[in-house]
């Protein structure tokens, strides 16, 4: 019997260039490349200049993202990879803790939770850090909590609900990073629940975003707190810490974040003309240049870009390679409407390309996962689209199990051979 290896491949179907100005466009056939080949653009295209660069936006951030909130995509990216102190932006993966547990009936928002100690003095009165003042010993619901936490950045509160839920904050913080994983987030850690000094709590500015989008479309009730204007407890009124709220530019969340080692970061979240943004900024010097900076990439994003449809809800974007199966290949589908959004100016080039681990084993299932539509704008990747079978691939008969081991085979002959060369 025929071992079956499993190698990436880039969709045969899939790579095309094409201009900014095209809404419907072309793609072209191409040879399937080797394993890595799908981590960067046609050969060339990298060390051509971005004719975006002499349009970027004027912000003065270390670290930034602008990023599409419908699909992901990226607009502008700034040294987004490196990892960060994120300071109180990590209060966001408290919130999306909670959101999970409340959205899974493990929580209700009625529930009370006790102000230890501990919560009273790491981030209560006494702490002089952002605290909502819960007065040690009472019960709070996990309504007014989270209230405390999204609107008054307050760090008693993120220490109780974590107490609450998990028993410790350690343990909490532990579930934390576990959680960003599931949610697809490959670096970020949480030492804690609230983003206090400490060397185990580093994210990525990427990151950020994308935890940031994920709260947008996963909680859409919830994330309405973010826009929420002041909030009340223990008969003190606090406004909300987002300066990007009173701006009259569609602003409606979500977070700010400040500690000497990290410097000033925002992560702001508008809506004009039924579009949404989502930017993430890091490592300035004031309040006033992140509130700037947040506006100003904001600003940048909706007056530069517009949407361009790639493919329709239900359009074959490609197809995959089958092994042992009863056809050849099976056609692939995205979850729905693929677009994104490119420079009103034009110039840009994109390259898309589908990317899966085979030859797929058959028998596949329909709306089995089989790859991602890879999609760059220039040298960068500005979309991952998850791709599924469009329809079902039975196992093939013997003779063609046979055939495909056969030329299997070959193939891992002649690629042993080159590696050597």
């Amino acid at each position: 019997m025929t071992a079956f290896r499993t190698n990436k491949f880039v969709g045969a179907a899939i790579a095309a260039l094409f201009a900014a100005a095209v809404c419907a466009p072309a793609f072209a056939a191409t040879k399937a490349h080797r394993p890595g080949s799908g981590h960067k653009p046609a050969s060339g295209l990298a060390n051509k200049k971005d004719p975006a660069k002499k349009d970027e936006p004027p912000i003065n951030a270390k670290h930034a993202i602008l990023i599409d909130a419908e699909n992901g995509s990226v607009l502008f990216e700034r040294d987004p990879d490196v990892m960060i102190y994120p300071a109180s932006l990590a209060k966001l993966m408290t919130a999306e803790y909670v959101f999970n547990e409340l959205k899974q009936g493990r929580l209700n928002l009625n529930d009370e939770f006790p102000v230890s100690e501990n919560a009273w003095r790491k981030g209560g009165a006494p702490s002089r850090t952002s605290t909502m003042f819960a007065a040690l010993h009472s019960r709070i619901p996990v309504d007014a909590l989270i209230h405390g936490m999204i609107i008054q950045s307050a760090n008693d509160a993120c220490i109780v609900l974590a107490e609450g839920i998990s028993g410790t904050e350690a343990e909490f913080a532990r579930k934390l990073t576990e959680r960003a994983r599931v949610i697809g987030l490959e670096k970020s850690t949480f030492a804690n629940s609230n983003g206090l000094p400490d060397p185990g709590t580093q994210v990525t500015t990427r990151e950020l975003g994308l935890l940031a989008r994920h709260i947008v479309v996963t909680y859409p009730e919830l994330y309405k707190i973010y826009g929420q204007r002041d909030f009340t407890w223990n008969k003190i009124k606090q406004p909300n810490r987002n300066p990007l709220l009173p701006l009259e530019i569609g602003a409606d969340g979500m977070k700010t974040g400040f500690t000497k080692e990290a410097g000033y970061g925002l992560v702001g979240s508008a809506v004009q003309n039924g579009t949404r943004l989502i930017a993430v900024v890091n490592g300035l010097g004031s309040p006033k240049e992140r509130a700037d900076d947040g506006k100003r990439l904001l600003e940048w994003g909706f007056k530069n870009f517009d949407h361009r449809i790639l493919f329709a809800e239900g359009q074959i974007i490609g197809t995959a390679k089958i092994y042992g199966g009863a056809e050849g290949s099976v056609p692939l589908l995205a979850p729905g409407q693929v677009q994104v959004m490119m420079p009103k100016s034009g110039g840009d080039r994109l390259i898309a390309r589908i990317v899966y681990n085979g030859p797929v084993a058959a028998p596949v299932k329909k709306d089995q996962p089989i790859g991602v539509l890879r999609v760059w704008r220039n040298d960068k990747v500005i979309l991952n689209v998850p791709l599924k079978a469009a329809e079902a691939v039975a196992q093939g008969s013997l003779s063609q199990r046979a055939v495909d081991a056969a030329a299997e085979l070959v193939i891992g002959v002649f690629r042993a051979g080159a590696q050597k060369l």
